[in-house]
């Protein structure tokens, strides 16, 4: 990275799920101090993730979360939704990059230069990092709605649409942080 070139990497976690946010990292790495072992969150273990974003959050320049939550990917959509939670990321760092890097295909809209790179997750560093934290912030909340809301198993699928969640979706109903949109939230409540 050229000298005073602030890149930043954008990802985002929580797109798939029935329930609960959709969570975006912002990311500027420090060349100066390298991280070793970043890649595509997915392709971690969670005690892996756990540990890179502990060093991402020490060793960055600058680091910051966005979100959208279930009522707000109902009303917009969630490729709106996502975007939403991009730019609140990218708008909550303290440092300004000089160039954002999102993963993917779209781009938040965004008063800095900004690059979609599909697969970025995997080939970027920097977006890798975003990629680390988002899934760590999610799945810590994700972890917290599990304590409100028990009978759904949030703590182990969070809010993705397995057989376990699908199943206490049709016996208890959804609650308020299932995403009432999205097909199987619709035929729970109909059902109901």
């Amino acid at each position: 990275m050229p000298e005073g070139d602030r890149i930043c990497g954008v990802d985002e976690a929580g797109r798939g799920p029935l329930a609960g946010p959709v969570v975006a990292a912002a990311v500027i790495l420090d060349p100066d101090r390298p991280i070793t072992g970043l890649r595509d969150s997915k392709r971690l273990s969670a005690a892996q993730r756990e540990r890179l974003a502990d060093e991402i959050r020490r060793r960055a320049l600058d680091w910051a979360l966005g979100r959208a939550d279930a009522e707000e990917i109902d009303r917009l959509n969630i490729l709106q939704a996502t975007l939403l939670a991009m730019r609140r990321a990218v708008e909550s760092l303290a440092t300004v990059p000089q160039r954002v890097l999102v993963d993917g295909n779209v781009c938040p809209r965004l008063t800095i230069a900004c690059e979609a790179v599909v697969r970025g997750d995997s080939t970027e560093p920097v977006i890798s990092a975003a990629s680390i934290l988002a899934k760590v912030a999610r799945d810590a909340e994700m972890q917290r709605l599990h304590a409100v809301y028990p009978g759904y198993g949030f703590d182990g699928h969070k809010g993705y649409p397995t057989p376990a969640h699908l199943a206490a979706l049709g016996h208890i109903g959804p609650c308020p942080e299932h995403r009432r949109s999205f097909a199987p939230v619709r035929r729970a409540i109909e059902g109901c």
